[in-house]
């Protein structure tokens, strides 16, 4: 999992909707959608994830849901992310079957060393800086703690937490494999030209790690 990595937000999106928000950032470029949807009730959620997965056919992008193994079995999701207050991922994995994408957020050194037995699929790093997005974390891994959870998990990383076309460059080069992003698409008014602007800063350092 590499590239830019959308992470959804309902109340950023407003009148663009979340369904076009996810449209305009695949036709930019991104390589990962995420699905987040705290204050939904379950009908809701599974609706919108039917609709957005109806609306990513064809992309060849995984939909991955946040939290909910449920709804990700109901819309045919090709994964789920989990935090560490959720299933555990052992049992995630048993419920999903090999096939599936199974993220795991880390929010402490712990986590990172519990996470090496997992089989998982990537880990989210969250956060790298400060976000108005998430607020209920542990620790700010910064630049230094992304590099030194490179240094050390066997896991690709999926890079979360006050990201930006500003910094995601010095996140690709610390050991991130994928950018995640919230406010940084879902808070704009042109959801495709800041989708793009972060590809394009992005997918070239990534050839670049990936040739090195």
């Amino acid at each position: 999992m590499k590239g830019i990595y959308l992470v959804t937000d309902p109340g950023l999106c407003r009148e663009k909707t979340i369904e076009l928000t996810v449209i305009e950032a695949l036709r930019a470029g991104v390589s990962c959608v995420q699905l987040r949807e705290k204050n939904s009730a379950t009908r809701e959620f599974v609706e919108t994830a039917i609709r957005v997965k109806a609306s990513m056919a064809g992309s060849g992008v995984p939909l991955i849901i946040n939290d909910r193994i449920d709804v990700a079995l109901a819309c045919g999701a090709e994964g789920v992310h989990i935090g560490q207050d959720d299933m555990p991922a052992v049992l995630a994995r048993k419920l999903l079957g090999p096939d599936k994408i199974i993220g795991l957020s880390v929010e402490s050194w712990e986590d990172v060393e519990a996470a090496q037995e997992l089989d998982v699929d990537y880990l989210g790093v969250s956060p790298v800086f400060p976000t108005a997005t998430k607020t209920d974390t542990k620790t700010v891994w910064g630049l230094e703690g992304l590099s030194r959870i490179h240094g050390f998990s066997r896991h690709p990383l999926v890079a979360i937490g006050g990201l930006d076309a500003a910094n995601a460059g010095d996140v690709i080069r610390a050991g991130a494999d994928s950018v995640a992003v919230v406010s940084a698409i879902c808070g704009t008014d042109d959801p495709y030209g800041a989708a793009r602007k972060l590809c394009e800063t992005v997918n070239p350092l990534i050839k670049k790690e990936s040739r090195e």
